[in-house]
């Protein structure tokens, strides 16, 4: 078995938002399996696609890494057999861009997941939210919900992470990289190309519920 967990925020506050696209392509990939209801185990949710378990931590965003270590222990699935879907300021919305390794990137859900699995060498699947308004701060952008005339480009970007797995898993990483990681025709991705791996600094919201 593999994991592939998808990093967001827990409740109908956080539902579809910027910050949750992760989940959103989890449920995308759910719905394609034609997965029956979760089942919580390890402080989240998870569901099977057959040799996937599809796992949602329900801790906040900067307390995902004990959820997912100890589903990976459960299963006895080290880092290489874990694929993290996480959103990404640096990405324009609607691209994807999957990674073997790297650092958080300042994103706090990878930060958990680095400092509770002592590694960065794990595989990450990056969904883009971009890019930041200007004038407008990181922590409340992430928590907003998609405008209508982007939730098409959200939609999609969803339906091919969830592609971009089952790549992964069929296929392995290296194809899954040379697949999915594609430049788009927007101009704003060549912007980006060369930004670092993972997440924005500073892309966290804080809220009352969660852990500083």
């Amino acid at each position: 078995m593999r994991i592939v967990a998808g990093l967001g925020n827990p409740g109908r506050k956080y539902a579809d938002t910027r910050h949750n696209v992760g989940w959103m392509a989890l449920d995308a990939l759910a719905e394609r399996c034609g997965v029956g209801p979760d089942e919580y185990v390890c402080d989240g949710v998870r569901a099977r696609c057959g040799e996937l378990w599809l796992f949602k931590p329900l801790g906040y965003m900067n307390r995902s890494g004990p959820p997912v270590a100890r589903l990976m222990q459960q299963e006895g699935v080290g880092p290489q057999d874990l694929l993290v879907l996480v959103d990404d300021l640096n990405l324009p919305l609607g691209a994807i861009r999957v990674r073997g390794s790297g650092s958080s990137g300042g994103h706090r859900g990878l930060e958990s997941l680095i400092e509770t699995l002592v590694a960065e060498e794990f595989p990450r699947l990056r969904m883009g939210i971009g890019p930041l308004p200007p004038g407008t701060e990181a922590r409340d952008f992430v928590l907003r919900r998609f405008e209508p005339d982007e939730r098409e480009l959200a939609d999609g970007m969803a339906q091919r992470a969830a592609e971009a797995v089952l790549c992964w898993a069929t296929e392995g990483l290296a194809s899954a990289m040379n697949r999915f990681n594609r430049r788009l025709e927007d101009a704003s991705d060549s912007q980006n190309e060369d930004l670092p791996p993972t997440g924005s600094t500073d892309n966290e919201p804080r809220t009352t519920e969660e852990e500083a």
